[in-house]
């Protein structure tokens, strides 16, 4: 009758600290993850400021450039401004349309990151409520011309087109 107690006491024993280890490894392992994802936000806001560090000095030289030969084309439309989001399947088709043709050095234009920056996002609530979009819906990339929106890869890049062709 004792054997009878002792072994499944024992083996409840066992089970209840090998339930414990579990629930603090998987705890420990939630805390790692958290550790690794504010040092990965606090990289990507890093390399943001420096994307906008760089983009400043470049937008620098293109506006001394550009009071040089100051076009209307580039009069019309000193208020644009690229939402996009790292990972964006989309974003990058455009990014590379814009880098391929060098679009940074013809118009000038800020690019907002919003997955990583908020900031950034409620900008681009703000820009879509003028617009009349509904605001818990809007996608990437996302251009705001000063007047108007527009949405999806192919109307930025044919937005773009449409300036350096004029």
């Amino acid at each position: 009758m004792k054997n009878k107690i002792i072994i499944p006491t024992f083996l409840f024993i066992i089970v209840l600290f090998s339930s414990f280890f579990i629930i603090m490894q998987e705890k420990n392992d939630e805390h790692l993850k958290t550790e690794e994802i504010i040092e990965q936000e606090n990289e990507l806001n890093n390399t943001d400021q420096e994307e906008i560090n760089n983009t400043n000095e470049t937008n620098n030289k293109n506006q001394t450039e550009k009071e040089i030969n100051n076009t209307p084309k580039e009069e019309e439309y000193k208020e644009l401004i690229l939402f996009y989001g790292d990972g964006c399947p989309h974003c990058v088709i455009v990014e590379n349309y814009l880098e391929e043709n060098k679009i940074n050095e013809k118009i000038y234009f800020v690019k907002k990151e919003v997955y990583y920056n908020q900031n950034n996002a409620k900008d681009l609530q703000e820009k879509a409520k003028i617009c009349g979009l509904p605001t818990n819906s809007i996608g990437v990339p996302f251009l705001w011309n000063g007047k108007a929106c527009l949405l999806g890869s192919p109307d930025i890049i044919n937005f773009f087109k449409q300036i350096i062709n004029n």
